[in-house]
């Protein structure tokens, strides 16, 4: 099993950053894909970038050249940079992963993109 404890959500202006961080239990982390999905109210949950375990990285068009994606094994924790903000980025980021073929979810953290 695995426990993902999301982190760094906040009230941020438009243009503002904030680091979101994803802590996995257990060494087998290193060796999977981490997603980070984000739900706004009313939305459905949409898949926001992906990190796998050889660092490759992907991203949602939506996010493409201001959010980043990187991995610390050595403290089993994912992070997601967020630059430029804007008011539609707002939303509960979760993290996300799949271990024998079953999926993990952590129990998000908000995010508020607002003046």
């Amino acid at each position: 099993q695995v426990q993902l404890v999301e982190s760094g959500g906040g009230l941020v202006q438009p243009g503002g950053s904030l680091r979101l961080s994803c802590r996995a239990s257990g060494s087998i982390f290193k060796f999977v894909s981490v997603n980070w999905y984000r739900q706004a109210p009313g939305k459905q949950r949409e898949l926001v970038a992906t990190i796998t375990s050889l660092d490759s990285t992907n991203y949602a068009d939506s996010v493409k050249g201001r959010f980043t994606i990187s991995r610390d094994n050595a403290k089993t924790t994912v992070y997601l940079q967020m630059n430029n903000l804007k008011p539609e980025d707002t939303a509960v980021y979760y993290c996300n992963t799949r271990l024998g073929g079953s999926p993990y979810w952590g129990q998000g953290t908000q995010v508020t993109v607002s003046s």
